[in-house]
């Protein structure tokens, strides 16, 4: 008899996280390794931010905190919804977490019965199906196509309307992908939902302030107000602040849903940590300027990359509208041989070349739910960009056709 249960045998280690420990385990063995694969922004975090954490320690601001958060927090994200998006919340709408990963999970323990259907569209960011599973209930995966931007249909969402059907899982940009939704977008999908009572809404809008070329956000409840009492909005400041080492996520949406949320979370972490509140605070209340220097940067970057991809042999990659990816179309690669007389027959199998024959660690496109795919992250600079587009290139010219 097994030590370990049968639910975490069931849950795949996160792809992401282990391609970018391998390079980093051969990085540090001495190899040239150019690592793109974890979706972390190369920025320090703002000063302004790590000075309001400072002034937290030293003022003793380093005790327990209520679960849910700090008040002061709390009412940030209240005003920045309210700011930035024309929603309105309440404190008990509200709920501070370790992360937006944690919020996710806090999210479905307290919502999802073994049974219930999760709609998840693909490519999906690597920890939704396992999430979903592991409160028991079923991911019901729905594929969109790469002409439609990866972006989920009107049409396919009510196909994959079950009567077992619970929620469905909007994450706008995207991770892998970096496409997002337009109000009208989200418009159509709502008019689909409102015909269906009993499925609600989780959007994860942690790129929300990365978007590129003009592209505007909008909140789904905004989009859709009729549904706002069913919607739970997921954000953080992890990306587009560059904190994401200080682990601070947060969840909006109905009362007895956060509420459930705050006790799943009273039996795991408690509160977030005080300090990292505290700079968070600043972060979200704060001046927004220090976001331009670096979203000026990952457009540049984005720019760059989508070029570059379209000129080599092989790949091809759609221009994203936000977060800091490019979900690659490998297709013209499949088939070919390495030196080593390796058949490329999926991006599992292109991912490790790269790693072994150029030093460059991207994420294959399985671990997102779509091949034949890889997902490059930009958020480097343009040099180091630059040597990792030369290797691939490289690497794919060395391929027997």
């Amino acid at each position: 008899m097994s030590l370990l249960s049968e639910r975490v045998q069931n849950v795949k280690p996160s792809p992401t996280l282990a391609v970018d420990a391998k390079a980093k385990a051969m990085k540090a063995a001495g190899e040239d390794i150019i690592g793109l694969a974890a979706g972390e922004p190369d920025f320090d975090t703002p000063e302004h931010i790590k000075q309001a954490a400072i002034e937290a320690l030293n003022k003793g601001q380093t005790k327990y905190t209520a679960v849910p958060g700090i008040v002061e927090l709390k009412d940030a994200i209240i005003d920045k919804f309210k700011r930035d998006n024309g929603l309105e919340y309440s404190r008990d709408e509200v709920i501070v977490s370790v992360g937006g990963k944690q919020a996710l999970y806090n999210w479905c323990q307290a919502t999802i019965d073994p049974g219930d259907e999760v709609i998840i569209p693909a490519p999906y960011w690597v920890s939704y199906p396992d999430m979903v599973a592991l409160a028991g209930g079923t991911p019901v995966i729905v594929e969109t196509t790469e002409e439609e931007g990866f972006l989920l249909s009107a049409e396919a969402l009510e196909k994959a309307i079950t009567d077992r059907t619970r929620f469905v899982v909007i994450n706008s940009p995207s991770n892998p992908t970096g496409g997002a939704y337009t109000e009208a977008e989200l418009q159509a999908l709502g008019n689909v939902l409102l015909k269906h009572p009993q499925v609600w809404i989780i959007t994860d809008d942690i790129y929300e302030k990365i978007v590129f070329d003009g592209f505007v956000f909008t909140a789904f409840p905004k989009a859709v107000p009729e549904l706002k009492d069913r919607t739970i909005i997921l954000n953080g400041v992890s990306k587009g602040y560059s904190m994401t080492g200080w682990r601070i996520g947060y969840c909006a949406g109905p009362a007895p849903v956060i509420k459930a949320m705050g006790i799943i979370q009273s039996q795991s972490t408690s509160n977030p940590t005080s300090i990292a509140q505290w700079g968070a605070v600043a972060a979200i209340s704060g001046s927004q300027e220090c976001l331009k220097p670096m979203l000026e940067a990952f457009t540049e970057r984005c720019h760059y990359v989508v070029e570059r991809f379209n000129t080599i042999d092989g790949l091809s990659v759609r221009m994203p509208q936000g977060a800091f990816y490019v979900y690659v179309n490998m297709d013209g690669v499949l088939n070919r041989k390495t030196p080593g007389g390796v058949t490329i027959s999926s991006s599992m199998d292109f991912a490790d070349y790269l790693l072994e024959s150029e030093g460059v660690a991207v994420v294959p496109g399985v671990a997102f739910g779509m091949d034949p795919y890889f997902r490059v992250s930009f958020a480097t600079s343009i040099d180091t960009l630059t040597e990792a587009l030369n290797r691939i290139e490289k690497g794919i010219a060395k391929l027997e056709k």
